[in-house]
């Protein structure tokens, strides 16, 4: 690397002109796939925020997502919530009625045409499924062994007497009460399907501005669902990263300027970040991988990272630089020092982040994959791009710079020179003190550890005012819920069961069983909706009495009332519930809570009914929806992640060993990193923070970041043991320019995160916080727990370093004989 240094030193021409033009070159095609999405041989930029796609195409999870809802006729829908808390009936006036029906004629012809594979396709809602008071059939008996079949709300009610009976007629109906009509009676709530998730953020913008042309009556339009709270949130992510990677990069920029007190000297620093992230992500796009949420943050990842060994190249030549000296003379004595610790550094953080490969998580794979290229394209632009620079800046830019000139926080007195000083003798001299606060604290982080819980909901990515959240709450207080979970059941194979199982009374029954059960002891399950309830409808209004509201005792009863109910606007909404051969049921479930952890309850609670009430026939189980879809890609993002730390961390470990040619500076290398992420992880369980997508990620991410301290610490004190044959006389001098150097980098990285606290997504918030968190403890880690370690273990360490007649007459105790050597 050195060599390479010194080549482009000499030839700065070449290596700017290089790097430029691959640059552009990249971002030039990017630019030109983007704008000519159907020219040959380039890639278009793709964007997908859905979380579905965390998982692979081929996930039977995902398989049986797509089969089933095609099997049942279902699609994802956008929920529309309608409170009016100012009126006694609630929404159910004349006014409020006549708005909602207006609504729902503006929802019916919504189309979009959206891309999808990289072909144009046209997304629209449903209009025939839509569940709203003018679209779905009021049940009710004409005489006995007759149903009449009508329009909930087939026109507006002029009289609020006509409002008051739209609504007992939807509550007089199982399959309404609590899902369109509001718990408390008062609220109403529309369920517009739709045929793909990606028009969501366009079909609420729309309602909204419909709603907003409505005349005041004191209701309030809430808008929610899996699929809006998804697409909204990538409506929103490229806003937030085009905010926080600017203020990071302003962040980077303003540290530097107080670190160095020199503009143009810094401002390669940024122009080489730059250089970095344009080239990732031209890369990224070139090579037709999509834009997700996770590699949305690759900029915010790069930016800081980029800056690192300019940080260590600048302090360095500081501390050398004097103007009667030839510049590449000190570049060559820099670089010659550097260039093992900045190496070592590079391809540990590349490894970390390339061990994201090993999740089953594509788009985690992805992230991973491009910061890794990202950290070793911001490596060759420094040890390349930075030593021309050095040689072409002007002797009036280097004036105040360097040793004699005392500029920024590299004069000898500075606060951060004493207290690094400072730092260095209390880790000599309480070396043992300081490891066994560490221990108490290892130990007291790996209980909290036991205590995490693992849980994510897609709507909680969203601030706690966030409009998404606060119809989430409105919705699941007032309706069964806005959560969507499906369960088939089916037959064995190899079961003894009738030709039409799902027709028989018996099974029936059994499913009207499942029903009661969940609603009345799983506490998110709002509502539980089943053919059971259109056989138990439509058998009591053919009697009559609300006595004949269960299912009837014969085959031939049931299929009356199913013959019955295929005179209804809409009699195809019956294989929602089943299949045409009544091979298959399929049960709806509503649930007021999106979390993973209730979900996994549902599973857990039908589980055990099954087993402690054995259905007529053996029947199997698979579950479907976005919901169930949450639940298995976090249930894999955690797996995954845990594989991956581990992987990453043994690569991590292999490689530091490999460099420094030691398993025990392998080790001890590792130690700040461990220590931290036990610590980081042991407050996220004692303060009972959910282990959600940005949690789980963070433990490898900070493998590859965190360690790059140690490494320079240990590198750096090997290197000056070498030349003092002393422990005693290494410590402090690790703790003057490398110190500040670290320090340096510890700040930059520290800070060069939070900008994302100033979005709106609870993601990025996490990120910043956990990630800023981990790598400023794991720089103090490093200052603290380092020295106080080789201080144990000077001799067995230095062993190599040491010249034959040192080693010969050294005296065993760390500092103490080290002192003594001084």
């Amino acid at each position: 690397m050195r060599k390479l240094s010194e080549h482009a030193a000499a030839n700065r021409r070449v290596y700017f002109i290089a790097v430029l033009a691959v640059t552009l070159g990249l971002m030039l095609l990017a630019a030109a796939g983007t704008l000519f999405p159907r020219a040959p041989l380039l890639q278009p930029l793709t964007i997908d925020t859905d979380p579905e796609n965390m998982l692979a195409e081929d996930a039977p999870v995902r398989v049986d997502h797509d089969r089933l809802k095609k099997v049942f006729g279902l699609h994802e829908y956008v929920v529309v919530g309608v409170v009016n808390d100012s009126h006694p009936q609630g929404v159910f006036n004349p006014e409020d009625l006549a708005n909602i029906r207006q609504l729902t004629e503006a929802a019916k012809g919504l189309k979009f045409d959206i891309t999808v594979d990289g072909e144009t396709v046209q997304g629209r809602v449903v209009s025939e499924d839509i569940i709203a008071p003018s679209e779905v059939d009021n049940i009710e008996t004409s005489g006995v062994g007759a149903v009449d079949f009508s329009y909930l709300m087939p026109s507006v009610p002029e009289t609020q007497a006509g409002a008051i009976r739209v609504r007992e007629r939807a509550q007089s109906i199982p399959m309404y009460d609590g899902t369109l009509v509001g718990e408390n009676g008062k609220a109403l709530a529309l369920y517009i399907p739709i045929t793909h998730k990606k028009i969501s953020h366009a079909v609420e913008q729309k309602l909204r501005q419909q709603i907003a042309q409505f005349e005041d009556t004191g209701a309030t339009y809430h808008i929610t669902g899996l699929p809006v709270a998804e697409d909204r949130f990538g409506a929103e992510m490229f806003f937030q990263m085009a905010v926080s990677a600017p203020l990071a990069m302003l962040c980077v920029f303003l540290l530097l300027l107080y670190f160095f007190r020199n503009v143009k000297l810094i401002l390669f620093s940024i122009a080489a970040a730059m250089i970095a992230v344009i080239f990732t992500m031209s890369l990224l796009v070139v090579s037709g991988f999509t834009v997700h949420i996770m590699s949305s943050m690759i900029p915010i990842f790069i930016i800081p990272i980029a800056i690192l060994d300019d940080i260590h190249i600048l302090s360095d030549f500081h501390d050398r630089y004097t103007p009667d000296k030839p510049r590449i003379e000190i570049i060559r004595e820099v670089m010659g020092e550097l260039w093992r610790p900045m190496l070592f550094t590079s391809l540990t953080t590349t490894a970390g982040f390339a061990s994201l490969m090993l999740t089953p998580n594509p788009p985690v794979q992805v992230f991973g994959a491009f910061v890794a290229i990202g950290v070793l394209a911001a490596w060759f632009v420094t040890v390349t791009l930075r030593p021309a620079y050095l040689m072409v800046v002007s002797e009036k830019t280097l004036a105040k710079f360097g040793a004699g000139g005392s500029a920024g926080t590299d004069r000898p007195g500075s606060p951060l020179a004493r207290g690094l000083r400072a730092t260095g003798r209390f880790a000599g001299r309480n070396g043992k003190p300081i490891l066994a606060a560490t221990a108490v604290v290892i130990a007291f982080s790996a209980w909290g550890i036991t205590k995490i819980q693992v849980n994510d909901n897609p709507i909680r990515w969203f601030e706690s005012d966030h409009e998404i959240r606060v119809a989430d709450r409105v919705i699941n207080d007032h309706f069964a819920g806005s959560y969507m979970a499906y369960l088939q059941l089916r037959p064995a194979e190899g079961a003894d069961t009738n030709s039409q199982p799902f027709k028989q009374p018996d099974m029936l029954r059994y499913l009207a069983g499942l029903q009661r059960y969940l609603e009345r002891d799983v506490a998110t399950v709002g509502k539980v909706s089943g053919l059971s309830d259109i056989v138990k409808t439509v058998h009591r209004e053919l009697l009559g009495n609300q006595q004949a509201f269960r299912i009837p005792d014969s085959p031939q009863a049931v299929a009356q009332t199913i013959l019955t109910y295929e005179n209804s606007h809409d009699p195809d909404n019956i294989w929602n519930f089943t299949t045409p051969d009544y091979g298959r049921a399929n049960l709806w479930l509503q649930l007021n809570s999106g979390d993973n952890k209730d979900m996994q309850k549902v599973v857990q609670a039908v589980r055990r009914y099954m087993t402690d009430n054995p259905p007529p026939a053996e029947l199997e189980r698979t579950w479907f929806g976005l919901t169930y879809i949450n639940l298995v890609w976090q249930q894999k993002m955690v797996t995954g992640m845990a594989e991956a730390l581990l992987g990453s961390f043994a690569v991590v470990l292999v490689l530091v060993t490999v460099l420094f040619r030691s398993p025990s500076w392998g080790l001890l290398a590792m130690v700040p990193l461990t220590a931290t992420v036990v610590t980081i992880y042991g407050i996220v369980g004692w303060v009972g923070k959910d282990y959600d997508m940005p949690t789980a990620v963070l433990s490898s991410l900070s493998l590859g970041l965190a360690v790059d301290y140690a490494i320079h610490f240990l590198a750096r004190s090997r290197q000056i043991f070498q030349r003092t044959q002393s422990w005693a006389e290494t410590l402090p001098e690790i703790y003057e320019e490398p110190a500040r150097a670290i320090t340096r980098n510890i700040i930059v990285l520290g800070v060069g995160f939070l900008p994302l606290l100033a979005s709106s997504l609870v993601p990025y918030k996490t990120v910043g916080t956990l990630i800023s968190a981990i790598l400023v403890l794991a720089g103090l880690a490093t200052l603290l727990i380092l020295p106080a370690l080789i201080d144990q273990f000077p001799n067995h360490l230095f062993k190599k370093e040491m010249r034959h007649e040192s080693r010969a007459n050294a005296p065993a105790g760390g500092a103490a004989a080290g002192a003594r050597r001084r």
